[in-house]
């Protein structure tokens, strides 16, 4: 069977992807932020993500609308479960691309890296990444081990 290509808005459109990269990146944010039960504002939220406050609202309304942010003006962001869900999710795909490309030796602009990455991979490109970086680990602290035994 012969594969078709498409550009990457292609193979989005094509495969029912709903959620853009900046909505992707506000629910980890919030997530991130709230992880410890601390409560988001717009005006963190937007630092955090060095963005100005009416686009997070803009934005945050919109995740409101689809279901996975509560939020009332001039109040606090909070997730949905399906939110919360999603953010877990997010922030470990985040992680894996993150030590995927320390564990390859990736140390120029690590973060931009990650990001650029992270939107463009699925749950089974994600789940090999992981895999092989779990095997790379292994093997720096093998090499590692064995260096210090000469």
């Amino acid at each position: 069977m012969k594969e078709e290509f498409y550009t990457l808005k292609g193979y989005k459109i094509k495969n029912e992807e709903t959620l853009s990269s900046s909505m992707e990146d506000y629910i980890e944010m919030i997530f991130r932020l709230s992880k410890d039960g601390k409560e988001v504002r717009v005006r963190e939220l937007s630092q955090a993500l060095n963005v100005q406050p009416p686009s997070t609202t803009k934005m945050i309304r919109r995740l409101a609308r689809e279901g996975y942010v509560f939020y009332e003006k001039y109040g606090c962001i909070n997730l949905t479960e399906k939110g919360e869900k999603l953010g877990s999710k997010l922030l470990d795909r985040h992680k894996t691309i993150f030590e995927f490309l320390k564990s390859i030796g990736v140390e120029k602009n690590i973060l931009e890296q990650t990001e650029i990455m992270e939107h463009a991979v699925n749950d089974e490109v994600l789940s090999r990444i992981k895999k092989l970086t779990e095997f790379l680990k292994k093997c720096h602290q093998n090499n590692d081990r064995n260096n210090g035994e000469n």
